[in-house]
């Protein structure tokens, strides 16, 4: 299962009516190999899910993932990080042994 903060399903509430998304819209999360950590997160807007793909919704927000990358994302927040220093949106991933500073990678 992944989850998604307040404050992350606040930006993405505000980033699909900017974006003028439809209510099929969903996050698609998925992982591949790179980044400075060895696997890099990957995630966008999506309309059509695929063979093999999970879906989660958390307060109203639909999640599709598909199920290698659940692997390494089972229990992982999506939260949101603003204010001066802020990244956007934030993976906290209890999978992950080691994390790079910007947070775009993980190790496991």
């Amino acid at each position: 299962m992944i989850t998604v903060s307040a404050s992350a399903k606040d930006y993405l509430d505000r980033l699909m009516a900017e974006e003028k998304r439809e209510n099929e819209t969903f996050v698609r999360v998925g992982v591949k190999g790179g980044g400075c950590s060895g696997l890099e997160y990957n995630m966008h807007f999506d309309i059509e899910r695929k063979a093999g793909d999970e879906l989660y919704e958390d307060k109203g927000i639909k999640i599709v993932v598909d199920m290698k990358s659940l692997l390494y994302l089972y229990g992982t927040e999506l939260d949101y990080s603003g204010g001066l220093n802020g990244k956007g949106l934030v993976f906290k991933n209890p999978n992950a042994s080691r994390t790079c500073s910007c947070g775009e990678s993980f190790a496991v």
